[in-house]
């Protein structure tokens, strides 16, 4: 693949995309472009919300994924942001310029913000305001739900239940959506995607976004931002909500605002960037949900995820290389929508209509949980070896399955690595490795019951499919390794 001819894409991430221990050795270091990211964060977060971000993620032992949705969700949201701008100060100090941006829900001001949009400061503004505004108006709580599975099916389970606030929020892929809705809502829709044998994950959302339940916040939003300046763009932006271009004069407030209540059509999105060149994909941000999307998508693509292992240097590297000097072109050389159709009308419905030209398909996550799922990779060649009981070759045969899906060396999937810290494997893959490690040996569906944090590292993994085997079908409980 000859790579000067390819349009370079810059995905950036939403609210599932942190990862512990993400760029500390750099911020160690006194990398400017980290510290200076991270210090103009603080102190408008400070201000505004009372709370610093960098003394939590920077601290010798910083807090899981799981732990800072519990405790500090604001904290985890500016954490996904600034990782994103430090990400892409650093890749442009090596010479990265990539054609396009775009992001996924919550990762659309990350974009934006990189693009120049805003300055660093009235974008960490904006995005404590978006905080504030939700977290007043979402008195009744509520989340998101990733199903292994389209979104026409994962709208006729919408239908089935039949309950106010629950909509199809996010259209990932071919077989990943993610639904929002109240907490009510929301196990309802997961028990019963179980009964149906459609795989079902929680994400980690502290509220439910893209979602009429929100109609309040997106009001009050569009009101307190509406006074930032905003400036013309450097580098496309391309919105997977609104399915078409920034233009240089939206009304940005306007705009974000609407993100609250309006679907994502990633899929979409990734095919016609496709369709309109592009042939490279690096992932701003910690993990590797969006490449792996793009990778699920759009086989023989190139992808990076710089922040996904542990060798972020080598990532890092890697993936300015794959951004330096791309050939670039306009927005309007991308016929991704039609350049003369209008904005999407701001009304005061809990959903305000877009026209039929730029409206996405009604589907999936959200980078604001998670967003953030990851697509299943493909499952390669079959393998017809009957699954040995032995553990070590048990693990071997395991190993072998993580390290294709993941893209790693089969040497760094040892016993006490840990599958989210050490890796990024959040718990969207980890759930759909599990399903296929249920199918490679032959265990049936993982138990309705089964927690995934249980399994964090890869010897626990290897000792769960053990104990499966030998029973004949998935264990129960938790591994003890």
């Amino acid at each position: 693949m000859n790579r000067d001819l390819d349009l370079t894409v810059a995905l950036f991430p939403g609210q599932g995309a942190y990862r512990a221990g993400a760029l500390a050795a750099l911020w160690e270091r006194g990398a400017d472009a980290v510290r200076g990211t991270f210090e103009v964060v603080d102190e408008v977060a400070k201000e505004r919300l009372g709370q610093e971000v960098s003394s939590v993620l920077f601290q010798p032992s910083p807090p899981s994924p799981a732990v800072l949705l519990q405790q500090a969700p604001d904290t985890l949201q500016l954490a996904i942001f600034a990782t994103s701008v430090a990400t892409f100060r650093l890749l442009a100090e090596d010479g990265a310029r990539p054609s396009v941006h775009m992001g996924h829900s919550l990762g659309e001001v990350a974009a934006l913000t990189c693009a120049g949009a805003y300055d660093l400061a009235d974008a960490t503004a904006v995005l404590c305001e978006r905080i504030s505004a939700v977290r007043a108006h979402d008195r009744r709580g509520g989340s998101l739900l990733a199903l292994r599975c389209g979104r026409v099916r994962a709208e006729r389970l919408v239908a089935l239940i039949d309950h106010a606030g629950l909509v199809v929020a996010v259209d990932n892929a071919d077989d990943q959506t993610v639904l929002s809705g109240s907490a009510d809502a929301i196990g309802i829709a997961e028990a019963i995607a179980r009964q149906l044998g459609v795989t079902a994950t929680p994400l980690r959302s502290p509220h439910p976004f893209h979602n009429p339940l929100l109609a309040g916040a997106r009001r009050e939003l569009a009101a307190r931002i509406g006074a930032f300046r905003r400036r013309d763009t450097t580098v496309p932006v391309y919105s997977p909500i609104l399915g078409r271009f920034y233009r240089d004069g939206d009304d940005l407030a306007e705009l974000l605002a609407l993100h609250l209540v309006t679907p994502v059509d990633f899929r979409t999105s990734l095919t016609g960037l496709h369709a309109s060149g592009a042939r490279t994909f690096v992932e701003m941000g910690a993990g590797r949900v969006l490449t792996s999307l793009a990778e699920a998508a759009l086989p023989g693509v190139h992808t990076v995820a710089p922040l996904a292992g542990r060798d972020e240097a080598a990532g890092l590297a890697a993936a300015a290389d794959a951004l330096r000097d791309p050939l670039r072109r306009s927005a309007a050389a991308l016929p991704l929508a039609d350049p003369a159709a209008a904005g999407p009308a701001v009304a005061d419905d809990p959903v305000a209509e877009r026209p039929a030209a730029v409206r996405p398909l009604v589907v999936d996550p959200v980078a604001d949980p998670v967003a953030e799922t990851v697509a299943p990779a493909d499952r390669g060649p079959a393998n017809d070896t009957p699954p040995s009981a032995d553990r070590d070759e048990l693990a071997g045969q395991v190993r072998a399955l993580y390290a294709e899906a993941m893209e790693y060396p089969q040497e760094v999937f040892t016993d006490d690595v840990l599958l989210e810290a050490d890796l990024g494997v959040d718990s969207v893959k980890q759930t759909e490795l599990l399903s296929r490690l249920g199918d490679r040996f032959s265990l049936g569906a993982p138990p309705s019951g089964l927690r995934v944090a249980d399994y964090d590292t890869f010897g626990k993994v290897v000792d769960f499919v053990a104990a499966g085997v030998a029973d004949g079908a998935f264990a129960e409980g938790p591994a003890t390794r």
